[in-house]
């Protein structure tokens, strides 16, 4: 019997450029892979072939600790896409990582009025279908 436990998932899915696909290949996994330069140290996200503390192409890609602080972050009343209606509200927020990249992501597990900036978060995995997995951050 096949499994359906997804079935019901009807938010937009991401659709990986060719930069991007060891960063999804690696979240599938449960690991938060970011990119980091071989030439300055730079870690950066969203995957692109060019560095940008430096301008170098010789990078690696690298697992993060998954921990960091809410950056910033839009708190949302109105779903402007009808897969999110069950969530409002819903915080979306920049997550500072520990090594210093940047990452777009929710902020779960804790009611949207007390998401703040500079709050410590780590990373967990949502598992949203049998192909797609979501990095999401939770209060530590």
């Amino acid at each position: 019997m096949p499994d359906d436990s997804n079935a019901e998932y009807n938010k937009a899915l991401p659709l990986p450029s060719p930069d991007s696909v060891p960063f999804w290949d690696g979240a599938k996994q449960h690991k938060l892979l970011i990119q980091k330069c071989r030439d300055c140290g730079t870690h950066w996200h969203p995957p692109s072939t060019i560095c940008p503390g430096c301008g170098s192409r010789d990078n690696d890609w690298v697992e993060s600790s998954g921990k960091g602080t809410v950056f910033s972050f839009v708190t949302y009343h109105r779903a402007y896409h009808e897969g999110w209606k069950g969530d409002i509200p819903y915080v979306v927020a920049v997550v500072e990582l520990e090594e210093g990249a940047r990452i777009l992501s929710n902020v779960v597990g804790i009611p949207a009025d007390q998401v703040v900036c500079d709050m410590k978060v780590e990373v967990l995995f949502e598992d949203v279908t049998d192909d797609v997995t979501l990095p999401k951050f939770r209060p530590v």
